[in-house]
């Protein structure tokens, strides 16, 4: 394939970094999950990391009006910039159903979830190290799309368990929405998977 020739390359060093504030928060994600103690510090901490990431997005915007060549494609930036903090977005969502609804008991499969969250995150992380080169992108990119698919099946079964057990309607629609963001969460890491394949099909 053929190298993404870096017109200013602190595109790709933003992207890094707002990956790795992606993985912070999707790993802050599963510790409130892995031990569901002081969930209010926590959830505080995964709304801190959100804003970081809505800056960092915001740098990304002012970066790309004020730069004349860009590395690829401007709406694709826009876009992939957009979806990263998209997922950030769904997280943040997830936790603040927690302290709306004030759900003390969360079932096993938000864990798995977040655990899943975390993984497509890391993947981007890689994908997006190899931005720059514009190579081994795509296996990345179908690991991700495996891992939203098993979040569907894994919300799916959740839901689906959460409506033969749960005899108390308004702790079921609680938790229903809880574990659909969550799982919207995935989708949008799928989103970004997606953007960066049309990059690397456009510079190929």
């Amino acid at each position: 394939m053929t190298p993404l020739i870096p017109k200013d390359t602190s595109f790709f060093e933003m992207f890094t970094e707002m990956t790795d504030n992606l993985i912070a928060g999707a790993r802050a994600m599963v510790d409130l999950f892995t031990d569901y103690r002081d969930t209010d510090a926590k959830i505080a901490e995964i709304r801190r990391i959100e804003r970081l990431g809505d800056e960092m997005t915001h740098a990304v915007m002012t970066k790309l009006n004020q730069t004349f060549i860009t590395p690829f494609d401007r709406e694709d930036i826009h876009q992939l910039a957009s979806s990263l903090d998209d997922v950030l977005d769904f997280l943040n969502a997830s936790g603040a159903r927690i302290l709306m609804y004030r759900i003390t008991n969360p079932p096993p499969a938000a864990l798995d979830l977040a655990r899943i969250i975390l993984l497509q995150s890391q993947e981007l992380g890689r994908a997006l190290s190899l931005l720059r080169k514009n190579k081994d992108i795509l296996t990345h990119c179908v690991e991700i799309n495996r891992l939203e698919n098993e979040a569907d099946l894994v919300s799916r079964a959740a839901i689906a368990q959460l409506f033969d057990q749960e005899k108390d309607p308004i702790n079921l629609i609680k938790t229903k929405e809880l574990l659909e963001f969550l799982e919207m969460a995935t989708d949008k890491a799928e989103d970004v998977a997606n953007v960066l394949e049309t990059v690397v099909l456009k510079n190929a």
